[in-house]
């Protein structure tokens, strides 16, 4: 796979697993940032206040350099990890996991515990839509009225997304360029007269 690809998924997926009494129920969310898992985790324990545990485990990022696991009261290392585990072996990033679980009032020992949150992470994963998508550099290209053809030209030719426009006497256009792209469709812009990009954030 490409270098500025990645795997996610495309919106909300459940799973469940039940052993022992115990119900597992799992959710798999698409997300980018931490603050969208704090978020969402915050929202999860408030609407299933009644269940004993609510364990998760995140990846973030095409480099999947930032993730977390939370085990919430289960014994170290048997909820958090393997929902994270799940997520790595399916290659997936910008993914929340959440496990609820509801006790049965048998207790499942360590290698059971692992098992059912491997089990209802892997269910939920099962259940979703997997999708490739790529790392863009959002742009903005800032250009006069007058060289509003030459722009237009580059963004007919290479088809970048525009995310938004404002057209004056000095005009404004956002793009959203994947990555390996950039360089390519930058130094066009940068050739024209009156036209300046400005790098924004990576998405």
């Amino acid at each position: 796979m490409s270098t500025d690809t990645y795997k996610t998924i495309s919106k909300l997926s459940e799973g469940v697993y039940k052993e022992k009494g115990s119900k597992f129920i799992s959710y798999a969310y698409p997300v980018r940032k931490e603050d969208e898992c704090k978020e969402i985790i915050g929202k999860i324990k408030k609407e299933y206040y009644d269940a004993r545990h609510h364990c998760y485990a995140y990846m973030l990022g095409a480099k999947k350099k930032d993730f977390r696991a939370n085990d919430d009261g289960e014994p170290s290392s048997t909820a958090g990890k393997p929902i994270l585990g799940q997520i790595l072996s399916n290659d997936l990033t910008n993914l929340l996991i959440v496990v609820i679980r509801y006790f049965g009032g048998t207790k499942l020992g360590v290698s059971g515990l692992i098992h059912a949150y491997k089990t209802a992470a892997a269910d939920a994963i099962e259940n979703a839509e997997i999708i490739n998508k790529t790392v863009n550099d959002i742009y903005e290209i800032f250009y006069d009225y007058l060289a509003m053809n030459d722009v237009m030209k580059i963004i007919k030719e290479d088809e970048p997304e525009q995310l938004s426009q404002e057209f004056n006497l000095k005009c404004k256009i956002t793009l959203s360029i994947r990555q390996k792209d950039v360089d390519r469709i930058i130094s066009k812009f940068n050739k024209i007269d009156s036209v300046k990009t400005e790098y924004l954030k990576t998405v």
